[in-house]
This record gives structure tokens, sequence and C-alpha cells, in this order.
């Protein structure tokens, strides 16, 4: 097939997912031929793919609408959204309160922590080299052995294994076994620890944000440097950081059971 043939192709795809969703009874494969002005082949041929893969449905009268699959694809974005709406100003009292240098929210994709929001504390001198879509490794991070401790082992295994363990540091876990022992401690305590772990001389603190099913979305924390997250102030931030992760979860919906 020709590039201009592809791109027309895309192009009636995208129309013809457009017409169906503004319908609100259905349409026919007559009826989408009509509007749009495409052969009833080549309308059938497309619809055929989208109902094949779940975007639309064929209903009573061979009428279709929109299938569930769009709303499976966007499920994760519009939750992200909502966290994120819910969390910043949670994030911003729990730097007045703390007096850190910054807070962030991440959530985990494809085995990965990814920054999807973050606040500094004003005339802040020290700054963390996070950003929003940064992407790093669960095992040698706050965040993301908060993020993995509500899956089961096996599972956590499997994103070892597919992204494997690298050093970041001296003091990075690089064992599977020792991992496992490690979100043991994150699951008991309710909050993880990154002890250089990721970057030497920083240490980040995270806690869990549960939805109202009690699942977790996403996750709370905060970096310093060891020196402003020092073994003096470390228990009262810690507290600080699961209150604040506490709070956002509650505005989600959450109950506290699980």
């Amino acid at each position: 097939m020709s590039e201009e043939k592809t791109a027309n192709a895309v192009e009636r795809t995208f129309s013809i997912l457009e017409l169906v969703a503004e319908s609100t009874n259905g349409l026919s494969n007559s009826d989408i031929s009509r509007r749009l002005n495409v052969p009833k082949s080549s309308a059938s041929y497309i619809l055929r793919v989208m109902e094949k893969r779940g975007y639309l449905i064929r209903g009573d009268g061979g009428k279709y609408r929109l299938g569930l699959k769009l709303m499976s694809l966007s499920r994760g974005q519009i939750a992200h959204a909502d966290v994120r709406e819910v969390a910043k100003p949670i994030l911003e009292q729990f730097l007045r309160k703390s007096r850190m240098s910054e807070a962030h929210l991440a959530v985990l994709d494809n085995g990965r922590a990814v920054y999807v929001e973050k606040v500094e504390a004003e005339n802040s001198f020290i700054k963390m080299d996070i950003w929003v879509g940064h992407r790093l490794p669960v095992h040698t991070t706050a965040i993301g052995k908060v993020l993995v401790a509500n899956l089961a082992d096996a599972e956590i295994v499997k994103i070892l294994d597919l992204r494997g363990m690298e050093k970041k540091t001296r003091k990075s876990i690089t064992n599977q076994a020792k991992f496992l022992q490690e979100i043991a401690k994150v699951r008991e305590y309710g909050a993880a620890i990154d002890n250089e772990e990721n970057s030497a001389n920083v240490r980040c603190l995270a806690a869990p944000i549960y939805d109202a099913n009690g699942l977790t979305v996403a996750a709370l924390g905060t970096s310093s440097t060891i020196l402003q997250l020092d073994e003096t102030n470390l228990p009262k931030v810690i507290a600080l950081v699961k209150e604040a992760a506490s709070k956002v979860s509650e505005q989600l919906g959450y109950s506290g059971k699980r």
C-alpha cells in the first residue's frame, strides 16, 4: 500500500470513529458510508477491523457503537490526571510543613517509576535532578519500591527480569531476593526509603497513594541531600510524607480498608 493510500485509510478510520462517537443510537455501514462519502466496501473493512479489536461493537440492526477498548485505553491517563489535580495542593502543604526543598508524585509505567508531578519550595538552594516525565528504575528508588509493593512477588520478579537491576551506586540493591526482603519491609512500614541507592549523597522517601478500591495508583515522595534528611530529621519527614499520601488517598475515595 502506498504512503498516500495508507494515510487515507488512517484518515477514514479516525473519521469513522469520531462520527460513531457523536451518534446516540449508533450508525450502520450505510449511514457511515453516506455521511463520510466513503465506499461501502472500504467502510465495511475498517469497521470489521475496529470491531475485532474492540474499538466498536455492532448491536442489533447492524449499528455500530463505541466499544470498551477506548475506555480502557484512556482510564489510566484519566486516573493519573485526577491524582495530580488532587495531589498538587497537598504536595504544596507538605513542603510548608516539612521545610523540604521539593515533593513529587510518580506512577508505575511499563516497569518504571515515572514522575508525573513535582513542586519546589520557593527560594530553596537545594535543587534535585527530578523532572516530570523522568523515568527511573523501581529497585533503586523509594517511589519505585512503593509502586511495586502492592504487586505479588512473582510480578515484581517479572519487572526485575525485564528491566534488570543496574548498580547505580555502591548502595544499590542488585539481588532479587534482597529486593523482595526490602519490599516486605515497605509493606509492613507503609513507606519506603532510598538511602543513596540511586544517587550518591541523596536520600528519598515515599508513601503509597490508594484509590477507592485500595489499589496503589501513585507514590508521593520527597528527596534531598543526606545532610538535610539526616537521622534526626528522617522520622519527622517520613511521618509527614505518609500523612500527605493518606490525605490524597482519602480524597480519591480510599477508606483505609483493603
